[in-house]
């Protein structure tokens, strides 16, 4: 049983290198009870390609998805922003 859930998800854009990607982490279980860290990534836009991980312990995929998601911030992704609220004319 998971403690408390986990989840990330961060992009990197470039316009100049034509880049606009996603990467997507989350702790859950799966469908038998098991800790389970799934990851998601692409481009933005897109479907993308997804994969999973088992756990035995909670901690130790604690520690994975720190890891990569320590990995990812140090090649340029970050947490989406948010789109500016328009203030209607009054």
């Amino acid at each position: 049983m998971i403690k408390q859930p986990y989840r990330l998800y961060i992009e990197r854009k470039d316009a100049t290198l034509n880049i606009a990607r996603f990467y997507s982490l989350e702790i859950g279980s799966n469908l038998f009870g098991e800790i389970c860290l799934t990851r998601r990534w692409g481009r933005i836009g897109a479907l993308g390609q997804t994969t999973a991980h088992q756990f035995s312990q909670e901690e130790e995929a604690i520690r994975f998805f720190l890891d990569l998601a320590r990995r990812k911030l140090r090649r340029g992704y970050r947490p989406r922003t948010a789109a500016p609220t328009e203030q209607p004319m009054t």
